[in-house]
């Protein structure tokens, strides 16, 4: 009788979670032909717009920087910048230069203290990597005598490093 209550019992139990495990609705599809291409077009989206973010250049950030370290009795002439990775840079990068040629400032100052103080704040934009004096000359401008000076500076990539 006591082993007959038990399975019994035991019987109960099993169809209770019979009828449990079939109120559980279907297990989902896996995905389709379609949401898989999709997916692995998204991947080679993401990678693409990784890639082309690393390499870009905040320009907006670099003359913010440089306006804020420019002295008040510093003027500029001419000012060029180009971005460190472009086919440009890479079909010239086949011979290493020393000079660097990527933020080029020319401009004219009261004294060559007035450069020597615009090249130690150049040295702290972090944007700015191989600050280096070109020249400068003492000349008159008028009847006010200038130095005119040229200063160049390559652009720090996204990576951390001077670009290429």
């Amino acid at each position: 009788m006591m082993g007959s209550g038990k399975i019994a019992s035991a019987q109960r139990n099993l169809d209770d979670l019979n009828r449990q495990f079939a109120a559980l609705p279907p297990p989902p599809a896996g995905p389709s032909a379609l949401q898989q291409q999709l997916a692995g077009e998204q991947s080679a989206r993401v990678g693409a717009l990784t890639t082309a973010m690393s390499s870009r250049v905040s320009w907006d950030r670099v003359f913010r920087e440089f306006s804020l370290v420019l002295p008040g009795d510093v003027w500029l002439t001419n000012l060029s910048a180009k971005s460190p990775i472009s086919p440009a840079t890479n079909a010239s990068s086949t011979g290493v230069s020393t000079i660097p040629s990527m933020f080029t400032i020319q401009g004219r100052t009261y004294s060559h203290d007035g450069v020597a103080r615009l090249l130690s704040r150049l040295q702290v934009v972090p944007d700015l990597t191989n600050v280096q004096l070109i020249s400068s000359t003492r000349s008159k401008v008028g009847n006010q005598p200038v130095v005119e000076f040229t200063i160049a500076a390559d652009i720090a990539s996204a990576t951390g490093g001077a670009g290429s």
